[in-house]
């Protein structure tokens, strides 16, 4: 994924990650997309609870990267946060 392809997912969504404009979904307590130095990129998100991304996923989020001609994410990591 690139930041175009993080910015063509976000426009399927109706999302605007630097305006915070858009219908986030229910439980999502902060949401990161990055760019790393060598093209890579990644999202990190926190949310209320595990099951709190579940429906989003399902519904909405699901659709959108395959909308944008994108592949499924690589790996999903779910870490306990100590301090946000």
């Amino acid at each position: 994924m690139t930041a175009h392809d993080y910015n063509a997912a976000n426009a399927i969504l109706g999302l605007d990650p630097t305006t915070g404009d858009g219908l986030w979904p229910a439980g999502l307590i902060s949401h990161t997309g990055a760019a790393g130095p060598d093209g890579g990129f990644v999202v990190f998100e926190v949310w209320e609870s595990q099951e709190s991304p579940a429906a989003w996923m399902a519904s909405r989020l699901g659709p959108a990267p395959t909308r944008a001609g994108l592949l499924e994410p690589k790996r999903v990591h779910w870490l306990t946060v100590v301090g946000h």
